[in-house]
C-alpha cells in the first residue's frame, strides 16, 4: 500500500480552497433545514459584533486581559478533568459524579448545537480574541460551552450549600455562595470581554447550564443508585445510550473539534458507570454517602498519604493515556481497513479513512481535554503569564474565514446597491438559478441585512480598516457619511472584484489561518477507550490501587 501524505490528501484541499466554490459554503454543506435555521440566526451574530467591539474598546486594560484570560481556564474541560478525580479519591463521590454528569451533558449538548448550526464567533476584527486556549477559536461560537459549564456547576453547588446551612459558619455560608456567583459571572462576562462569544451565545449557554443543573438536582439521586446498585442490564443500557448519542452527533460544515470533546466526555461517562458498578461490589468501597464511595478520612490517612495518593492517581492517569493511545493507533487501523472493505465502517467528515494511510505519526494538539505530560510545563508557563500569548486579531478558523468573506461581500453589495436603491431593509438572500441551471452564490445575490447591521461604530470601522491594510486586501466596506464613487467601496478600491481578484482574496485569507491537522478515523474509538479508562481509574482502578499499596484507609470493608 502506498503511503499517502496527509497534507496532500484530497480531504485537505477544501480547507484551503473551499472559499473558491461557486456555491455558498453552508448552503451546500448543510441540510436545508439546518441551513435555514442558521440563516435566521447569523444576522444576530453580525448585529452583535459592533456593540461587542465598542464594549471591548471601552473596558480593555492589561490587568483585565490577564484576569479574564486566566479565569477562562476555570471553565474549560481540562480544568474539570484534572480536578474531578480528586473528588472521588477524597470521598466526595456524589459531588464528583454529579460534576461528570453535568459537564458531559453540557459539552455534548453545546457541541451538538455548535456542529448542527455552524454559527461563527463574533467577527475578528473588529474584536480582538483573548484566549490562552489554542483550540477554542477553532470551534463554532453558538452556544457558549464555558457558560453552560459555569452555570450548571454554580447552580448545583449553591443549591447544595443552601440545603445544609447548619454545616457552615454564617459568614462562610454567605462567602461560599458569593464565590460561586462570582465564578459564574466572571466566566460568562469574560467570554464577552474576550471577544470569544456574543450575547446570544452566552444567554443560550447559560439557559442550557441552568436546565442541566436543575436536571441533575431532580434526577441525580436516581442515577446514583440505578447503575451502581442495579443489575448489569442497567449498566449495558447506559453504555448503549452513550454510544447512540455519539453516533447521532451532527456533521459540521467545517473542521471543528466540538465532536472530539463530546467523544472524550462520553468516554469518561462510560468509564465512570462501569467503574461505579464494579467498585460498588468491591470489598474496599463504602456506601457513605452513596454506593461505590472511596473510604477517606484525613484524620486517619494524614496529609502526607493523602497527597501521595493524589500524585499516584494522577501519574497513573497519564501513564494510561500515554501508553494506551499509541498502542490503539497501531492496533485499530488494520481492523478499520477490514471494516471499510465490508462497508461496516462509519465514516465521518474531516476524518481520514484507514485505507488512505499506512501509519499515524506522532500527533500534536490532538486533545483538547487532558494535555500530555510534555505539554504541562508550557501550560504552567502560560498560566504564569496569561497575557503573553492570549491576544490575537483576525480569522483563526475556517468558519472565521467564511464569515470574513461573507462580511466583505455583503459590504461590497451594500456600497453598490444602496446607490441604486436595490436593497430594501427586508430583502432576504435566496439562491438564484443561473443560465447553466446551477445556483448563484451569495456574491451574486442578496442577503438579509438586519436593521442597524450596516451601521458600524467608528472604533469598529477603524479596526477593520487597520486589519485589512495589514492583510493587504483592504476590501471591506465601512459606512461613512460621504457616499463612495460608483464602482468603488468605502476604502476607495474596486467594489466589484474580478473573478481572479476574488479568488486571490479568498486564498489569501485561508492561507493565513492555521491549517487543521489531519484527523484519523481511529481517533474516535481511541478517545472513547482512553477516556473510559480514565473514568474507570478515577472511580475504581486507582482507589483499589491505593488500598493495595498502603495509601488507603488500611482496612477492607465487608459489605
Amino acid at each position: 500500500m502506498t503511503k499517502v501524505d496527509p497534507l496532500s490528501n484530497a480531504q485537505n484541499e477544501p480547507r484551503l480552497d473551499a472559499g473558491n466554490k461557486h456555491h455558498d459554503h453552508y448552503a451546500n454543506a448543510l441540510p436545508k433545514w439546518r441551513n435555514e435555521i442558521r440563516k435566521k440566526l447569523i444576522p444576530i451574530v453580525r448585529w452583535e459584533t459592533p456593540y461587542l467591539a465598542l464594549m471591548q474598546d471601552a473596558l480593555r486594560t492589561p490587568a483585565l486581559d490577564s484576569y479574564f484570560a486566566f479565569t477562562a481556564n476555570l471553565g474549560t474541560h481540562t480544568f474539570y478533568m484534572v480536578f474531578l478525580p480528586i473528588l472521588f479519591w477524597c470521598g466526595y463521590t456524589n459531588f464528583g459524579r454529579a460534576m461528570v454528569h453535568m459537564l458531559a451533558a453540557g459539552i455534548f449538548v453545546s457541541g451538538f448545537l455548535k456542529d448542527m448550526l455552524c454559527l461563527p464567533r463574533p467577527l475578528s476584527p473588529p474584536l480582538a480574541r483573548i484566549t490562552m486556549s489554542g483550540s477554542a477559536a477553532l470551534e463554532y461560537g453558538f452556544p457558549s460551552s464555558h457558560s453552560t459549564n459555569a452555570v450548571s456547576v454554580a447552580l448545583y453547588a449553591i443549591y447544595m450549600i443552601r440545603s445544609a446551612p447548619e454545616q457552615y459558619h454564617p459568614q462562610v455560608f454567605v462567602a461560599v455562595q458569593a464565590l460561586f456567583w462570582w465564578y459564574a459571572i466572571s466566566i460568562i462576562f469574560g467570554r464577552l470581554y474576550c471577544g470569544m462569544h456574543g450575547f446570544l451565545d452566552v444567554v443560550i449557554g447559560s439557559i442550557l447550564g441552568a436546565i442541566i443543573g436543575v436536571g441533575q438536582l431532580a434526577y441525580g439521586d436516581f442515577l446514583d443508585t440505578w447503575i451502581p446498585d442495579g443489575p448489569i442490564g442497567n449498566l449495558i443500557i447506559s453504555i448503549l445510550v452513550v454510544l447512540v448519542l455519539v453516533r447521532i452527533h451532527p456533521e459540521p460544515a467545517d473542521d471543528c473539534p466540538c465532536f472530539d470533546d463530546s467523544v472524550s466526555f462520553a468516554g469518561v461517562v462510560l468509564g465512570i458507570q462501569v467503574g461505579a458498578w464494579q467498585y460498588a461490589r468491591c470489598a474496599f468501597s463504602t456506601n457513605d454517602p452513596i454506593s461505590s464511595t472511596v473510604p477517606f478520612s484525613i484524620e486517619s490517612i494524614g496529609w502526607v498519604r493523602a497527597v501521595l495518593r493524589v500524585i499516584l492517581g494522577v501519574v497513573m492517569i497519564f501513564i494510561w493515556r500515554a501508553s494506551t493511545k499509541p498502542a490503539l493507533f497501531k492496533i485499530l487501523p488494520p481492523l478499520f481497513r477490514v471494516l471499510e472493505r465490508v462497508r461496516w465502517n462509519l465514516p465521518r467528515a474531516f476524518f481520514l479513512n484507514a485505507s488512505k494511510y499506512t501509519s499515524i505519526p506522532t500527533l500534536r494538539g490532538d486533545d483538547n481535554v487532558i494535555p500530555t505530560a510534555s505539554e504541562l510545563p508550557h501550560m504552567l508557563k502560560n498560566l504564569a503569564h496569561p497575557r503573553r500569548r492570549s491576544v490575537s486579531v483576525g480569522p483563526q478558523s475556517a468558519a472565521d474565514a467564511y464569515e470574513t468573506l461573507a462580511y466583505r461581500n455583503r459590504r461590497r453589495r451594500e456600497s453598490i446597491n444602496s446607490l441604486d436603491g436595490k436593497m430594501p431593509e427586508d430583502s432576504a438572500w435566496v439562491p438564484q438559478t443561473k443560465e447553466d441551471g446551477t445556483q448563484a452564490s451569495p456574491q451574486q445575490s442578496q442577503e438579509k441585512v438586519p436593521l442597524g447591521a450596516n451601521m458600524l461604530p467608528t472604533p469598529m470601522a477603524s479596526r477593520v480598516h487597520s486589519y485589512e491594510q495589514m492583510m493587504g486586501t483592504g476590501n471591506a466596506a465601512v459606512t461613512t457619511a460621504t457616499p463612495p464613487e460608483r464602482n468603488q467601496n468605502f476604502m476607495g478600491e474596486d467594489a466589484v472584484q474580478s473573478p481572479t481578484e476574488e479568488e486571490n482574496e479568498k486564498r489569501e485569507i485561508f492561507m493565513k489561518i492555521t491549517k487543521p491537522r489531519v484527523r484519523y478515523d481511529v481517533e474516535v474509538v481511541t478517545k472513547l477507550i482512553v477516556y473510559a479508562g480514565i473514568g474507570w481509574l478515577a472511580v475504581s482502578g486507582n482507589p483499589m490501587l491505593f488500598q493495595i499499596v498502603g495509601l488507603g484507609m488500611g482496612v477492607a470493608l465487608v459489605q
